[in-house]
């Protein structure tokens, strides 16, 4: 890893991107042999530098006013050995992502306090009309390469990127010839059904200008335990526990013309994880804080008349990618995608499922699913020496559309009704090097539209009719940066962004109660944009490095969750809101063989005490919106060449907020919890990897399920200790 990686990796450095031009590359630049991924065969590439596909165009990170966190193959794998939760290798790199839920569930899980956008190769995964919190788990994380994040309000992918992008990086194959891999991993608590074992491998073959990668994995999980050997209850969104995971990746491509100036490329994923039912919910008690739990036999409704089924995550995209780096004196990069996502939740007879025309009420079960269908198309084209020697030009046109609704899909009852989105999106990006400095500078042009045809809201909102109508959203929205390379290792950055979302928008569609309502009367679908500054300093020597920010993030009609004290349903509040945020990080290396870092988060997000109220901004956001500070660290030795031992620490910090302010008051308590890994390779045989969470089995309860939100009272998991084993061909 190179000494720039560590400035924006290791040392964890989050700065905001300029949004337009750092938009997500769906095909990566070249990555490390697929064949050589772990922590204790990474090779120290401390002299490189570091190529970011983030920019749609490579660039190196320090021409970028602001830097983007690149989660490495090291580090991903460090987290697998750990835990195959998607958002565990956030929470403990990314300063601004907050607390992993340790469950399919992600409500909560914000990046800066917003909702981020996940992708995979630069297709979206998140569904932003409906987030129902459930898009973070849509590929098997063995093949991954790296992520990579942009922190803060963006607009390079349209709607979505509230609080940043997340960018899952796929492998390919890079070594001549034909390889193999095959993974095996076991863990335990060492309780009753508490084993995850996991199965999966990969063919690699390249030959001239072709290249094939192709991954498949299988993972079974258990029941989890805390750590007074409790189980640990199912979460009414879904959990990870008691599931089975299946996924198959592949990745074609062939370079072509002179010089192979020419790329073209196919790649398809279909990935799908499931709930065993072999467990229900039963809760325990915040009075006595007995945490709630779980009890073996079927599901709610399973075991009887009901045809509830269990819940899943079903993901599948295909994507065509063209390249050409001679192109009118530029390059150009194009993608063609489709995707196809179905998350259903759990079977339950809450009040919101009855209906007296199907059945007698309190005994109708059902299942909510969100399906949501995406084809788009992306194209980048730079040039750089564009008029001056050292201007670069980037342009560009994305078009999407996305169908997104939620039914209760064993009624087939309409819930949130289709959501039809259309965008349009060119942009425009010029960045100009100066000797030491670096300007940017840009303007993203957004005009898109949804279109809702007429429906009824279900027997518990009244069974009120609705007119449809179409919402149209046009917006300008300009960035601009500047980084200056002072000399001695400093240097210093600044950028302004301006972002751009849609509010979740299916459940104010989804709460109306009142005839005569119309979709384009409803205040609460008014576009979310947001104004970001960000101000900070890096350094980095022989030694090290350290790197702090601060930024300030703005919305006049912003979009927050809450939960209504009545019917524990989730509301939309559209209310002004300001956030601000630290991110100081540091690396230390005493020696060649010792690595030591640490990075700080905080984050405060403040709103006003009702929607229609545009100030005082005296409400602070609670943890259903932002996660508690954190300070997280970690030593690596490497004993051996070929092996090495690292010792992390994850602390969520105590909070207290809206003290004297009644039901908005909230206290939590944090907690401090130690992992440790080794790897150590052995010729022959393989690269085995041991981990263990929760190293001293500390009880605790997560954050967000110290404030009560509707059967979500968990403690978090106890220790569990895996063993890898992966072998190459």
């Amino acid at each position: 890893m190179s000494n720039l990686a560590r400035m924006t990796l290791g040392s964890l450095l989050l700065c905001s991107m300029s949004g337009a031009a750092y938009a997500q590359q769906a095909a990566p630049a070249e990555p490390v042999p697929t064949q050589d991924m772990t922590t204790a065969d990474a090779p120290d590439e401390s002299g490189a530098d570091v190529i970011v596909t983030a920019t749609r165009t490579a660039k190196a990170v320090d021409r970028i006013p602001g830097a983007i966190t690149i989660i490495s193959p090291a580090e991903v794998q460090r987290t697998l050995a750990l835990t195959e939760d998607a958002t565990a290798v956030l929470a403990r790199i990314v300063p601004g992502y907050s607390e992993s839920n340790q469950s399919l569930n992600t409500l909560g899980e914000t990046m800066r306090g917003r909702t981020a956008l996940y992708l995979f190769d630069g297709i979206p995964q998140s569904t932003p009309l409906r987030d129902g919190s459930r898009n973070a788990t849509f590929t098997d994380m063995s093949t991954v390469q790296r992520i990579e994040v942009i922190g803060g309000a963006s607009a390079a992918e349209g709607i979505g990127a509230a609080g940043g992008i997340i960018n899952y990086i796929s492998k390919r194959a890079t070594e001549t010839g034909l390889h193999f891999g095959a993974t095996g991993r076991i863990g335990s608590q060492f309780r009753d059904d508490s084993e995850v074992w996991k199965i999966g491998g990969t063919v690699a073959y390249k030959q001239g200008g072709f290249d094939a990668f192709l991954a498949a994995a299988y993972v079974d999980r258990g029941i989890t335990y805390d750590a007074r050997g409790r189980r640990i209850g199912l979460s009414i969104s879904s959990s990870l526990a008691d599931s089975t995971q299946r996924n198959v990746f592949a990745k074609i491509g062939t370079n072509f013309g002179e010089g192979d100036t020419q790329r073209l490329e196919l790649v398809g994923s279909y990935f799908r994880l499931a709930s065993k039912g072999n467990y229900h919910y039963v809760a325990g008690s915040r009075a006595l804080g007995i945490p709630d739990t779980a009890e073996a036999g079927p599901p709610l409704g399973t075991g009887g008349v009901s045809l509830a089924g269990t819940e899943f995550n079903d993901f599948k995209q295909v994507a065509l990618n063209y390249s050409n780096t001679e192109l009118l004196g530029g390059s150009l990069v194009a993608t063609a995608y489709w995707a196809r996502q179905a998350m259903r939740f759990p079977g339950d007879n809450s009040a919101d499922r009855q209906d007296p025309a199907i059945a007698p009420i309190g005994q109708l079960v059902d299942q909510s699913e969100i399906l949501s269908k995406k084809y788009g198309l992306r194209t980048s084209w730079s040039r750089p020496d564009f008029l001056l020697k050292g201007l670069e030009l980037r342009i560009g046109i994305d078009a999407v559309h996305d169908n997104t609704q939620q039914r209760l899909a064993l009624t087939n009852r309409i819930w949130v009704p289709p959501l039809d989105y259309t965008s349009f999106g060119p942009y425009a990006q010029l960045s100009y090097d100066i000797g030491p400095v670096t300007l940017t500078g840009g303007l993203r042009h957004e005009d898109g539209r949804v279109k809702v045809d007429d429906y009824t809201t279900t027997y518990f909102r009244n069974g009120v009719a609705v007119k449809g109508g179409t919402l149209k959203y046009k917006n300008d929205l300009l960035n601009a940066g500047a980084i200056w390379r002072i000399g001695g290792g400093f240097s210093v950055f600044g950028s302004y962004n301006e972002g751009f979302t849609l509010p979740n928008v299916g459940i104010p569609l989804r709460n109306v109660n009142v005839a005569g309502k119309t979709v384009e009367g409803l205040l609460d679908l008014k576009a979310v944009i947001f104004e970001s500054r960000e101000a900070g300093f890096n350094w980095r020597g022989k030694w090290g490095s350290v790197g702090a920010s601060y930024y300030v993030s703005k919305s006049q009609l912003g979009s927050t969750l809450a939960i209504d004290p009545v019917t524990r349903d989730y509301i939309l509040n559209r209310r002004p809101i300001r956030i601000e945020g630290i991110d100081f990080t540091a690396e230390f290396r005493p020696t060649s063989t010792v690595k030591l870092t640490a990075l700080y988060s905080h984050v405060k997000g403040t709103t006003t005490a009702a929607n229609n109220v545009t100030s005082p901004l005296d409400v602070t956001l609670g943890t259903v919106n932002i996660s508690p500070d954190k300070i997280n660290g970690a030593v690596e030795w490497r004993f051996v060449p070929n092996g090495s031992v690292t010792l992390g620490a994850s602390s969520i910090l105590s909070r207290h907020i809206n003290e004297g302010k009644g039901a908005l008051e909230e206290r939590t308590r944090g907690y401090t919890l130690f992992d440790l890994t080794v790897n150590y390779k052995l010729e022959n045989i393989g690269r085995f990897a041991l981990g263990v969470e929760n190293l001293t089995n500390r009880f605790y309860f997560l954050s967000s399920s110290q404030v009560d939100i509707f059967q979500n009272y968990f403690a978090g998991r106890g220790r569990t200790v895996s063993l890898t084993l992966h072998r190459d061909f």
